[in-house]
C-alpha cells in the first residue's frame, strides 16, 4: 500500500501531466480558453500516466533483453531537457516511419558538441530541440543498432515516453536504469501504477 507522501507526489505528477497535455491542445487550437481548465481536471481524474509498450530486438540489450519485452512507459506530452534527462531510456517515433516507435537511450541534448571517432567527420553542435539517441548494445554496428549514428539528430518532439519497467518473462522483470533524477521522479508511478500481473497477461513473447 502506497504511503500518503507517495500519493501526494503521484497527484502532483498527474496535475503537471494534465496541465502540459491541456496546454498543448490549447496552443494547437483544439480547445478554447473556457475548456482549458475543464480539460486539466478531466485529465487528472481519467486515465493513467503510463502505458504498456511491446518491444522486440537486441538494440537495447542487456538493459531490456534480446527477446521480446513488455515495457511500462511513462507518458511525456511535451519532451524537453526539464522532463527527460541524459541517460534516460526513451520511446520515440522512428525517423524512417512515424507510425513505428524505437526504444533508445538519450545520450545528448541541445548545446552538446558531437565528435565522431572518424576523423573525416566534422564535429557539430546539437541545435535547439535536437537530441542524440543510442542503442545500449555496443556489439552492434550503427546500421544494425539503428540509432543517431545512422539517422543523425532527432527532434525532442519525437519523444513520447520514458521506459520505467521492463518485463522479459514472468520471472525476469524489474525497473529500468534511467538517470538518477528520473528514477526518483518516477518512483511514485511505479508504486501506484505498476501491475506486473497485467504486464504478464499482455506479454506477447
Amino acid at each position: 500500500m502506497a504511503s500518503l507522501s507517495t500519493w501526494c507526489r503521484y497527484i502532483r505528477h498527474k496535475l503537471e501531466y494534465s496541465f502540459s497535455l491541456s496546454w498543448k491542445s490549447y496552443k494547437r487550437g483544439l480547445i478554447s480558453d473556457r475548456e482549458l481548465y475543464d480539460t486539466v481536471w478531466k485529465n487528472v481524474f481519467q486515465g493513467k500516466l503510463t502505458y504498456l509498450h511491446w518491444n522486440k530486438g537486441e538494440a537495447m540489450a542487456p538493459t531490456i533483453g534480446e527477446q521480446a519485452s513488455t515495457l511500462l512507459v511513462r507518458k511525456i506530452p511535451i519532451a524537453d531537457p526539464t522532463r527527460v534527462f541524459l541517460g534516460d531510456v526513451i520511446v520515440l517515433k522512428d525517423p524512417d516511419n512515424s507510425e513505428n516507435y524505437l526504444v533508445r537511450r538519450l545520450a545528448a541534448t541541445e548545446g552538446y558538441e558531437m565528435v565522431s571517432k572518424d576523423e573525416k567527420d566534422e564535429p557539430f553542435v546539437l541545435e535547439k530541440d535536437q537530441c542524440w539517441v543510442l542503442a545500449d548494445n555496443d556489439k552492434l554496428k550503427p546500421k544494425e543498432a539503428k540509432d543517431s549514428r545512422l539517422f543523425g539528430p532527432v527532434s525532442m518532439t519525437d519523444i513520447v515516453g520514458r521506459v520505467i519497467y521492463s518485463l522479459r518473462t514472468a520471472v525476469d522483470h524489474g525497473p529500468v536504469l534511467n538517470s538518477h533524477y528520473s528514477m526518483r521522479k518516477d518512483s511514485s508511478l511505479l508504486e501506484i501504477e505498476l501491475d506486473v500481473n497485467d504486464m504478464v497477461k499482455n506479454h506477447k513473447a
